[in-house]
């Protein structure tokens, strides 16, 4: 009996990652949810499974070579993989720190690599990978390690992509806007808000739209697409102002 589609997935315990698992699995995935948080991806994936779909969980950090090896050999195939781990924080360019530029980079940027080359080692052809930048990557203010973090994944897509290509293996991005998850949720209720404003819907994405544009580029119906990033902002990338 051939197994099972398997997509595994980083960052999978809360926001865009949960959703990701979620509708992967509805998509047909077997589905290993990864997150160094154990206390909140094990009651996560609980949840999923009590709806009957078939989520494992597995606890790793992303950085961390070895563990990403282990998980991704405890299932017979690895199909997809969706980077959707990350980190974000605020601080001027004047006041922002050398260990908070190193960590954004190390998190955002080496926590994609690592589990996107494993992931590739083991993959055959029809393989997808599907990183998630941001649209924070065209820049910004109080932010400038997210910008650069966000950049090199951009750049680190459209690499893979290129070495990748021979082998049939897919390698995309998704660039969300503004979303509303737990990361965003963080900050002062009054500045969410303001930040709700300032999008051209006037609201923040769900996680399951973000989730949608991610199974869009899992599939294996979109073999022709690959180095792309796709945004997924409601149009303000586009710039410009509305009338």
């Amino acid at each position: 009996m051939t197994p099972k589609p398997t997509a595994f997935v980083t960052g999978a315990a809360q926001g865009i990652g949960l959703a990701t698992a979620e509708r992967l699995a509805r998509d047909g995935f077997e589905v290993v949810a990864m997150d160094r948080q154990a206390d909140r991806l094990e009651p996560a994936v609980a949840a999923l499974c009590a709806q009957g779909l078939p989520v494992l969980a597995a606890v790793c950090d992303v950085c961390d070579r070895a563990a990403l090896a282990a998980v991704l050999d405890s299932r017979p195939r690895v199909d997809v993989m969706v980077c959707a781990a990350g980190i974000y924080n605020d601080a001027a360019f004047l006041d922002l720190t050398e260990q908070a530029f190193r960590q954004m980079l190390e998190v955002n940027v080496v926590g994609t690599f690592l589990p996107a080359q494993e992931a590739a080692r083991r993959m055959q052809a029809g393989g997808r990978i599907v990183t998630i930048s941001s649209r924070g990557a065209l820049g910004g203010t109080r932010f400038a390690h997210y910008v650069a973090s966000k950049s090199a994944v951009v750049g680190l897509t459209r690499a893979m992509a290129m070495e990748l290509r021979a082998r049939q293996i897919a390698v995309n991005s998704v660039a969300p806007g503004f979303t509303d998850t737990p990361m965003t949720r963080s900050a002062p209720p009054e500045m969410f808000a303001a930040w709700e404003k300032l999008e051209p819907s006037g609201k923040a994405a769900s996680p399951e739209v973000i989730a949608h544009a991610i199974s869009f580029l899992a599939s294996p119906a979109t073999q022709f697409i690959t180095g792309q990033t796709l945004f997924v902002d409601g149009g303000k990338s586009l710039g410009g102002l509305s009338i």
